[in-house]
Protein backbone atom coordinates (compact mmCIF):
# COMPACT_ATOMS: atom_id res chain seq x y z
CA UNK A 1 0.00 0.00 0.00
CA UNK A 2 1.36 3.52 -1.23
CA UNK A 3 1.84 5.98 2.02
CA UNK A 4 1.40 9.15 2.74
CA UNK A 5 5.22 10.59 2.10
CA UNK A 6 7.96 11.07 5.05
CA UNK A 7 6.62 11.01 8.76
CA UNK A 8 4.51 13.80 8.37
CA UNK A 9 2.64 12.32 11.66
CA UNK A 10 5.49 11.08 13.74
CA UNK A 11 4.86 11.57 17.25
CA UNK A 12 1.17 12.38 16.75
CA UNK A 13 -1.54 9.46 18.23
CA UNK A 14 -5.10 8.13 16.10
CA UNK A 15 -7.64 6.41 16.83
CA UNK A 16 -9.64 4.53 14.18
CA UNK A 17 -13.08 3.44 14.86
CA UNK A 18 -13.97 0.45 12.74
CA UNK A 19 -10.72 -0.35 11.37
CA UNK A 20 -10.14 -4.23 11.23
CA UNK A 21 -11.62 -4.25 7.62
CA UNK A 22 -12.29 -2.28 4.41
CA UNK A 23 -11.71 1.66 4.32
CA UNK A 24 -10.61 1.59 8.08
CA UNK A 25 -8.25 -0.70 7.79
CA UNK A 26 -6.97 0.89 5.23
CA UNK A 27 -6.77 4.46 6.87
CA UNK A 28 -4.85 3.07 9.93
CA UNK A 29 -2.21 1.64 8.07
CA UNK A 30 -2.44 5.02 5.82
CA UNK A 31 -1.92 6.86 9.08
CA UNK A 32 0.97 4.43 10.84
CA UNK A 33 2.93 4.85 7.53
CA UNK A 34 2.94 8.73 7.95
CA UNK A 35 4.23 8.03 11.56
CA UNK A 36 1.27 8.42 13.74
CA UNK A 37 0.73 5.64 16.39
CA UNK A 38 -2.56 4.37 15.77
CA UNK A 39 -5.30 2.48 17.94
CA UNK A 40 -7.14 0.14 15.90
CA UNK A 41 -10.60 -0.50 17.09
CA UNK A 42 -13.30 -3.13 16.36
CA UNK A 43 -16.36 -4.68 18.45
CA UNK A 44 -13.77 -7.90 18.18
CA UNK A 45 -10.66 -8.31 19.74
CA UNK A 46 -9.31 -10.47 16.92
CA UNK A 47 -9.91 -8.75 14.91
CA UNK A 48 -8.55 -5.03 15.66
CA UNK A 49 -4.98 -7.44 16.62
CA UNK A 50 -4.25 -8.95 13.26
CA UNK A 51 -4.77 -5.41 11.81
CA UNK A 52 -2.65 -3.74 14.32
CA UNK A 53 -0.25 -6.63 14.16
CA UNK A 54 0.49 -6.14 10.12
CA UNK A 55 1.14 -2.52 10.91
CA UNK A 56 3.68 -3.48 13.67
CA UNK A 57 5.07 -6.03 11.71
CA UNK A 58 5.51 -3.62 8.88
CA UNK A 59 8.22 -1.26 11.53
CA UNK A 60 5.42 0.76 12.38
CA UNK A 61 3.39 1.42 16.02
CA UNK A 62 -0.79 0.16 16.57
CA UNK A 63 -2.42 -1.30 19.51
CA UNK A 64 -5.48 -3.11 19.17
CA UNK A 65 -8.45 -2.09 21.30
CA UNK A 66 -12.17 -3.60 21.33
CA UNK A 67 -14.84 -1.37 22.02
CA UNK A 68 -18.23 -0.54 20.80
CA UNK A 69 -18.48 2.71 20.07
CA UNK A 70 -21.93 2.92 20.65
CA UNK A 71 -21.62 2.49 24.38
CA UNK A 72 -20.39 5.50 26.06
CA UNK A 73 -18.34 3.83 28.58
CA UNK A 74 -16.50 1.86 26.15
CA UNK A 75 -15.78 4.95 24.16
CA UNK A 76 -14.54 6.45 27.23
CA UNK A 77 -12.29 3.39 27.75
CA UNK A 78 -11.00 3.47 24.00
CA UNK A 79 -9.81 7.29 24.71
CA UNK A 80 -8.26 6.09 27.78
CA UNK A 81 -6.35 3.72 25.67
CA UNK A 82 -4.89 6.04 24.03
CA UNK A 83 -4.06 8.71 25.92
CA UNK A 84 -2.28 6.28 28.96
CA UNK A 85 -0.90 3.66 26.51
CA UNK A 86 0.19 6.00 23.57
CA UNK A 87 0.38 9.12 25.96
CA UNK A 88 -1.78 11.55 23.69
CA UNK A 89 -4.49 11.72 21.28
CA UNK A 90 -4.56 13.95 18.27
CA UNK A 91 -6.60 12.67 15.90
CA UNK A 92 -9.84 10.72 15.78
CA UNK A 93 -11.29 9.46 12.72
CA UNK A 94 -15.13 8.11 12.81
CA UNK A 95 -15.03 5.70 10.50
CA UNK A 96 -17.54 2.79 12.22
CA UNK A 97 -20.81 2.66 10.15
CA UNK A 98 -23.35 0.45 8.73
CA UNK A 99 -25.52 0.55 6.34
CA UNK A 100 -29.23 -1.18 5.59
CA UNK A 101 -31.29 -1.00 2.44
CA UNK A 102 -34.80 -1.16 2.70
CA UNK A 103 -37.79 0.50 1.19
CA UNK A 104 -38.95 2.83 3.86
CA UNK A 105 -42.29 1.44 4.25
CA UNK A 106 -40.61 -1.79 5.45
CA UNK A 107 -38.06 -0.39 7.51
CA UNK A 108 -38.25 -1.86 10.81
CA UNK A 109 -37.80 0.32 13.70
CA UNK A 110 -35.14 -1.68 15.12
CA UNK A 111 -33.34 -1.30 11.71
CA UNK A 112 -33.85 2.21 11.61
CA UNK A 113 -32.53 2.85 15.35
CA UNK A 114 -29.61 0.42 14.58
CA UNK A 115 -28.32 2.36 11.34
CA UNK A 116 -28.96 5.91 13.43
CA UNK A 117 -26.79 4.66 16.81
CA UNK A 118 -24.24 3.46 14.93
CA UNK A 119 -23.67 6.21 12.36
CA UNK A 120 -24.52 9.18 14.11
CA UNK A 121 -24.56 8.52 17.70
CA UNK A 122 -21.42 6.60 17.58
CA UNK A 123 -19.61 9.45 16.46
CA UNK A 124 -21.28 11.98 18.93
CA UNK A 125 -19.92 9.94 21.27
CA UNK A 126 -16.62 9.54 20.37
CA UNK A 127 -15.99 13.39 18.90
CA UNK A 128 -17.25 14.57 22.87
CA UNK A 129 -14.79 12.07 24.71
CA UNK A 130 -12.02 12.68 22.34
CA UNK A 131 -12.74 16.12 22.04
CA UNK A 132 -12.95 16.72 26.12
CA UNK A 133 -8.82 15.56 26.25
CA UNK A 134 -7.94 17.75 22.73
CA UNK A 135 -9.85 20.95 24.27
CA UNK A 136 -7.58 20.28 27.05
CA UNK A 137 -4.32 19.82 25.10
CA UNK A 138 -5.37 22.82 22.65
CA UNK A 139 -4.77 20.61 19.61
CA UNK A 140 -6.38 17.77 17.34
CA UNK A 141 -8.13 16.78 14.66
CA UNK A 142 -11.24 14.74 14.07
CA UNK A 143 -12.44 13.00 10.52
CA UNK A 144 -15.68 12.26 10.27
CA UNK A 145 -15.92 9.76 7.48
CA UNK A 146 -19.37 10.57 5.76
CA UNK A 147 -20.54 9.59 2.62
CA UNK A 148 -22.12 10.44 -0.48
CA UNK A 149 -25.19 10.24 0.62
CA UNK A 150 -25.04 12.94 2.64
CA UNK A 151 -25.26 15.38 0.09
CA UNK A 152 -27.61 13.48 -1.86
CA UNK A 153 -30.04 10.36 -1.97
CA UNK A 154 -30.88 7.08 -2.84
CA UNK A 155 -34.01 4.88 -2.74
CA UNK A 156 -33.93 2.30 -0.12
CA UNK A 157 -31.36 4.57 2.01
CA UNK A 158 -33.96 6.53 4.45
CA UNK A 159 -32.05 5.73 7.29
CA UNK A 160 -28.36 5.75 6.20
CA UNK A 161 -29.03 9.21 4.39
CA UNK A 162 -30.67 10.07 7.42
CA UNK A 163 -27.51 9.48 10.20
CA UNK A 164 -24.77 10.78 7.43
CA UNK A 165 -26.87 14.02 6.61
CA UNK A 166 -26.93 14.03 10.38
CA UNK A 167 -23.03 13.82 10.69
CA UNK A 168 -22.58 16.69 8.69
CA UNK A 169 -24.41 18.77 10.80
CA UNK A 170 -22.30 17.32 13.71
CA UNK A 171 -19.30 18.06 11.81
CA UNK A 172 -20.27 21.72 11.34
CA UNK A 173 -21.22 22.54 14.63
CA UNK A 174 -18.00 20.89 16.11
CA UNK A 175 -16.20 23.02 14.00
CA UNK A 176 -18.07 26.67 14.67
CA UNK A 177 -17.52 25.17 18.86
CA UNK A 178 -14.22 24.19 18.77
CA UNK A 179 -11.68 25.29 15.97
CA UNK A 180 -10.75 28.77 18.31
CA UNK A 181 -9.51 26.28 20.55
CA UNK A 182 -7.42 24.12 18.83
CA UNK A 183 -9.63 21.43 17.88
CA UNK A 184 -10.68 21.29 13.81
CA UNK A 185 -13.62 18.98 12.83
CA UNK A 186 -14.04 17.47 8.78
CA UNK A 187 -16.09 15.54 6.98
CA UNK A 188 -14.77 13.09 4.01
CA UNK A 189 -17.95 12.44 1.87
CA UNK A 190 -16.65 9.44 -0.02
CA UNK A 191 -18.63 7.33 -2.71
CA UNK A 192 -18.98 3.89 -3.23
CA UNK A 193 -15.54 1.90 -2.49
CA UNK A 194 -14.52 -1.43 -3.21
CA UNK A 195 -14.31 -3.06 0.73
CA UNK A 196 -15.33 -6.79 0.64
CA UNK A 197 -18.65 -5.48 2.57
CA UNK A 198 -19.72 -3.77 -0.97
CA UNK A 199 -18.79 -6.50 -3.29
CA UNK A 200 -20.64 -8.97 -0.64
CA UNK A 201 -23.92 -7.03 -1.42
CA UNK A 202 -23.45 -6.83 -5.24
CA UNK A 203 -22.84 -10.67 -4.70
CA UNK A 204 -26.70 -10.51 -2.83
CA UNK A 205 -28.10 -8.11 -5.97
CA UNK A 206 -28.44 -5.56 -2.74
CA UNK A 207 -26.69 -2.74 -5.22
CA UNK A 208 -26.83 -2.65 -9.00
CA UNK A 209 -23.43 -2.42 -10.41
CA UNK A 210 -24.64 -0.34 -13.30
CA UNK A 211 -25.93 2.10 -11.12
CA UNK A 212 -22.42 2.24 -8.87
CA UNK A 213 -20.35 2.39 -12.13
CA UNK A 214 -22.44 5.79 -12.70
CA UNK A 215 -21.86 6.94 -9.77
CA UNK A 216 -17.99 6.22 -9.39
Amino acid sequence: MAHAPGNSLAGRVAIVTGSSSGLGEAIAHELAGAGAAVVVNSRRQDRAERVAQDINAAGERAIAVAADVCDPAQVAALVDAATQNLHGLDILVNNAGVGFIAPTEDLTIADWRRVIELDLTAPFLCAQAAGRHMLATGRGVIINIASALAHTAMPGRAAYASAKHGLLGLTKVLGIEWASRGVRCVAVSPGYVATELVRENMRRGSFDERDIERRT
